[in-house]
């Protein structure tokens, strides 16, 4: 018989909820520490490919999330020279039935992720709760608590990296995000997107997508600008953000979605280095705590989601308390590549996006000539990941 055994997880976003229900599908008892006094979501959205809805799925999330979230049948690339489609990718044939891709309202989606966190009796959350000290032997601490191990889910600024990795920190990428989302009424019919829109242009781009069952359209815009102090964010001014693509002279119909959002809100990004920060002993990280990474592959929630169910996998094959750590590293062998390809994709992708003049308009003819399937291809060896 395996002892009972209790891990403590801080952090409860996306990637700890996730990581709370996978230890306690494999008999672990886990405290889950939020150091916020009530947790709320911003008004954006996230797009969950198949890797990440196949795990959802597994941890009986489905009824909650089907209803709400958008499957989107193609992406659109948009380019901001013409103001037209350079192609439309096909998203269904590189789905499957136990993995659709999902376009879903991240509070909709923390919600359902705390709902079954708070109805399971093997998972302890507690708000209002920041990581302590943390002493780590051969078993570790956390203030008060005495647990098998720690995973930090705890985000780009993680309070249990900055313990146990105080030499790695995520530096800033020169990009602001702008998010905002609008009622899709708001939105003449012909500028309403069904799926997903990506919006090329110079030193800039778009992403537009409904969510919540097609009621609200979410907007991402990528554009240079200045840092903030760590871990925050900002409102956005209407008017610079407007300024900023009428300079750039972006086509009327991006203007025109633009101009709907209700409300901007800017949030900096930092990267973590290729490869991240991922185990030492007793303690992993999961998610942007181990891996901040550019948002240009649509993979942050999706990253995390997998490293919840793998961290989860290798801890379950343990039979005591003294494998933990073998395990850890077994994690870190597990992710620490595919993550690294990950960053790097997303990172290669944006300056993709971005492009400028001449080297715009070759971007454009060589995605015609690759043709649809081929490019969408290009991104089966994330959709298709299992354990």
């Amino acid at each position: 018989m395996r002892s009972s055994r209790t891990i403590v997880i801080a952090g409860a976003g996306i990637g700890g909820l996730t990581c709370a229900l996978a230890l306690a599908a494999r008999g672990f008892h886990v405290t889950l520490l939020e150091k916020a006094e009530l947790l709320e979501e911003v008004g954006a959205g996230l797009q969950l490919s198949p890797n990440a809805s196949r795990v959802l799925i597994d941890l009986g999330l489905a009824p909650m999330l089907a209803t709400k979230a958008v499957t989107p049948e193609t992406v659109s690339i948009m380019t901001a020279r013409s103001g037209g489609e350079v192609m439309r990718l096909p998203l269904a044939s590189r789905a499957h039935p136990d993995a659709p891709y999902w376009l879903v309202h991240r509070a909709d989606l923390q919600g359902a992720l705390l709902a079954a966190v708070q109805s399971h009796p093997d998972i302890d959350l507690r708000l209002a709760a920041p990581v302590q000290d943390i002493v780590a032997t051969d078993i570790v601490r956390v203030g008060d608590l005495e647990a098998s191990a720690l995973v930090g889910a705890d985000g780009a600024w993680s309070a249990v990296r900055a313990k146990t990795f105080p030499s790695i920190q995520p530096q800033f990428s020169g990009l602001m995000a702008w998010r905002g989302t609008c009622d899709a009424a708001n939105l003449p019919a012909d500028l309403r997107p069904t799926g997903i829109q990506l919006w090329m242009g110079p030193r800039a781009h778009l992403v537009v997508y409904p969510m919540s069952a097609g009621t609200r359209i979410n907007m991402v815009a990528i554009i240079p600008g200045e840092p903030l102090a760590p871990g925050w964010n900002a409102p956005g001014a209407r008017d610079d953000i407007d300024l900023h693509f009428s300079r750039a002279r972006w086509p009327a119909n991006a203007r025109a979605m633009i101009a709907a959002i209700d409300n901007w809100g800017r949030w900096p990004l930092y990267t973590m280095p290729d490869g991240g920060a991922w185990h030492s002993g007793r303690i992993a990280l999961i998610g942007d705590a181990a891996h901040a990474m550019l948002p240009f592959a649509a993979q942050g929630a999706g990253m995390a989601i997998e490293d919840a169910t793998t961290l989860a996998q290798c801890l379950g094959e343990t039979e005591s308390n003294d494998e933990l750590p073998a395990a850890l590293a077994r994690y870190t062998a597990l992710r620490r590549p595919r993550v690294t390809r990950v960053q790097r994709t997303a990172r290669q992708q944006g300056q993709i996006y971005h492009l400028q003049g001449p080297m715009a308009f070759a971007r454009d003819t060589v995605m015609r000539l690759l043709g649809p399937r081929r490019l969408q291809a290009r991104q089966d060896w994330i959709y298709h990941w299992r354990l």
